[in-house]
């Protein structure tokens, strides 16, 4: 296996509400917050939807040389309702980044750490609810990344 190729990431944690983002650093080594997209659901059919435009944006800013989204599978390891809404996600943030690679990764507890990490630094109520889908993308990339490093 090759080493990682240099350039910023991007990691998605993509919810029902809001998506979080988190970037790499161009040698690929620390994920840290970034943002929280608020989801458009009211974009017509044929429209590209907000969320969508802020997220390649952000690839745009950042010169990303690929996104990494987060694939809810239940614990059972198999792909539900979630999974498959995100894979749809993936496949449209794909069209609009093109040709950015969009790469999925098992996020199976990303929340769940992240929730557990801030309540653990105090950040709880309403202020961790603000954060938490950003520190869960982080989870989501700085896994992805330490996957890579292990495979080089």
């Amino acid at each position: 296996m090759t080493e990682l190729s240099r350039g910023v990431r991007l990691g998605v944690d993509v919810g029902q509400v809001r998506i979080g983002v988190a970037r790499s650093d161009p040698h690929g080594v620390l994920a840290t917050p970034l943002v929280t997209v608020a989801r458009d659901r009211t974009a017509e059919p044929d429209a590209t939807p907000t969320d969508l435009v802020e997220l390649a944006a952000l690839v745009v800013e950042h010169e990303a040389v690929e996104v990494v989204v987060g694939l809810p599978v239940n614990l059972a390891g198999q792909h539900g309702p979630a999974a498959v809404q995100v894979k749809a996600y993936a496949d449209r943030l794909a069209g609009v980044i093109a040709p950015v690679p969009v790469t999925l990764t098992d996020e199976r507890m990303s929340t769940v750490v992240a929730s557990r990490r801030l309540a653990e630094r105090g950040v709880r109520g309403k202020r961790q609810r603000a954060v938490v889908d950003q520190a869960a993308a982080v989870e989501i990339l700085q896994s992805w990344l330490d996957a890579q490093r292990r495979r080089t």
